[in-house]
């Protein structure tokens, strides 16, 4: 059965999770599906959005699997399942050559919030809550959360979610800054659309460009960071959409970018 769906909407790729029946449970078969799904969605959409069906985003990692990976000592190694299926899912999300929207609906938990905070543009509905729910079963944070939280929020903040283990309803989780919008539960997937929809009309390219910057520049020093912008500029100056811009402000026109 069928663990995540794929519907192009004009040139947005809505991909979502789906196994309500465990809240959107995490495990590797979900991920395989979605993991293809994104490579489709570089080939034919100029944007993503990332949902999940039915109650939640996603309750987290599916522990109710038979699987238990063991390493080479004999003993349990849940280690294997993040350096075989999870690092190099939420490193691809980090490297994505097109814009990124999360549509968090309902929970956010464990290895799933992490994936809902790895978005470009985070939307929440009012009802949607995060929660670092790994310390409940006497786990560590993993999916990235130990990189983008302290990050995102402060030391401090991503400690106490982390430590805690609370739930972080989403109106909190924009005064801290995690995400961008908080809006009605039935404006979510509007809201979500609304914005995927705008990005992939711009000029694409150099937004995928603009975000993999900005995920380099938060292990850039001053001077990296500087010679990373130089370089880029070049790569952007030599698209079909800068020429396209430069000509629709001269001629006072909205611009007509294709993404190239």
């Amino acid at each position: 059965m069928a663990k995540a769906t794929y519907k192009l909407v004009g040139n947005v790729a809505l991909i979502t999770l789906a196994d309500p029946a465990t809240l959107n449970a995490i495990a590797p078969d979900m991920i395989a599906e979605v993991d293809a799904f994104i490579d489709r969605a570089v080939t034919e959409a100029r944007a993503i959005v990332l949902t999940g069906e039915g109650r939640g985003f996603s309750s987290g990692a599916n522990l109710a699997g038979r699987d238990r990976p063991v390493s080479d000592d004999g003993g349990l190694d849940l280690g294997i399942r993040l350096e075989e299926t999870y690092n190099p899912f939420v490193s691809k999300l980090r490297e994505l050559p097109i814009p990124f929207v999360t549509a968090v609906n309902g929970a956010a938990a464990g290895i799933g919030c992490s994936f809902a905070l790895l978005g470009d543009i985070i939307v929440a509905g009012e009802s949607a809550y995060f929660l670092q729910a790994f310390r409940r079963i006497g786990l560590v944070p993993d999916g990235s959360a130990t990189y983008h939280l302290p990050r995102m929020a402060t030391r401090a903040r991503a400690m106490e979610m982390m430590l805690l283990g609370e739930k972080l309803p989403a109106a909190k989780a924009l005064e801290w800054g995690l995400i961008n919008r908080c809006v009605r539960d039935a404006e979510l997937m509007p809201t979500a659309m609304a914005i995927a929809t705008e990005l992939s009309n711009g000029p694409t390219k150099t937004l995928g460009m603009i975000r993999q910057m900005v995920w380099r520049s938060l292990d850039a020093d001053w001077a990296e960071q500087l010679r990373d912008e130089r370089h880029t500029q070049r790569l952007a100056g030599r698209t079909e959409d800068f020429v396209e811009g430069v000509q629709a402000f001269f001629q006072k026109r909205p611009a007509n970018f294709k993404g190239s």
